[in-house]
């Protein structure tokens, strides 16, 4: 008796280990989860593009490479800029931009009578506009914008009291200043993208009359930048 159980055990046992492995993979196969349907993943994607275009706010800030011309006959020089703008979305493509921009050099005056080094300048811009987004998806967008106010130079702040004119420095402080350009966002999250923002900036100083000394004359400023920021979304649109 004992006999015939070692012996059907012996039998047994490799039938049930061969049913358990064959078993095995249609049991994992059971609980593999079914893929992403193509519909359900559509509709998973407009979805996240609503959620990031329905915000009602806008606020981005950050710096970047500017090229300006500081007088009618000087080279262009390098300038260093800051920027901080905030956009209120009237619908999820068109939206009101404010915007501020500051841009840090030395004008290229050259050799001089003064013995002076190429004096340090800046300039900012204060404009409101208009922005349109022209290409939304999950993850990236475009928007173009165009905007006008007023410019604010500063071009005397290191000629040792020798005025800007005399060095072929614009000297008006307050002028009209307008910009052209385009965001390119790529979005981390919903409320949270890495902008690339090239941009035109136009200005309008001049040369103010000193002493008789023929001055620069005032003409439009070609100016050509880009600027890299961080932008937040906040609220939503009703």
């Amino acid at each position: 008796m004992r006999g015939f159980r070692s012996g059907w055990m012996a039998f047994t046992a490799p039938v049930v280990l061969l049913s358990a492995l064959l078993s095995s993979p249609a049991q994992a196969q059971g609980r593999r989860p079914r893929r992403e349907t193509n519909a359900n993943r559509r509709a998973r994607i407009e979805r996240a593009i609503q959620d990031t275009y329905s915000h009602r706010y806008e606020i981005a800030g950050g710096g970047g490479y500017l090229r300006f011309r500081s007088g009618e006959y000087l080279q262009k020089n390098n300038e260093v800029t800051f920027f901080g703008s905030t956009t209120y979305f009237l619908t999820p493509k068109l939206g009101i931009l404010g915007d501020v921009h500051g841009a840090y050099g030395n004008a290229k005056i050259g050799n001089n009578v003064f013995n002076l080094p190429n004096p340090q300048v800046s300039e900012y811009t204060f404009t409101a506009g208009p922005e349109y987004r022209f290409y939304a998806r999950q993850k990236t967008s475009v928007t173009g914008f165009v905007t006008g106010g007023v410019g604010y130079g500063k071009f005397a702040s290191s000629s040792k009291n020798v005025p800007p004119q005399l060095l072929g420095i614009w000297s008006t402080p307050w002028r009209a200043a307008f910009t052209v350009g385009a965001n390119l966002d790529y979005n981390f999250y919903p409320d949270l993208a890495f902008r690339i923002a090239p941009t035109y900036i136009g200005t309008t100083f001049d040369g103010s009359p000193y002493q008789g000394v023929q001055t620069v004359h005032g003409s439009v400023q070609n100016n050509f930048g880009v600027n890299i920021g961080i932008v937040y979304r906040i609220g939503r649109q009703k």
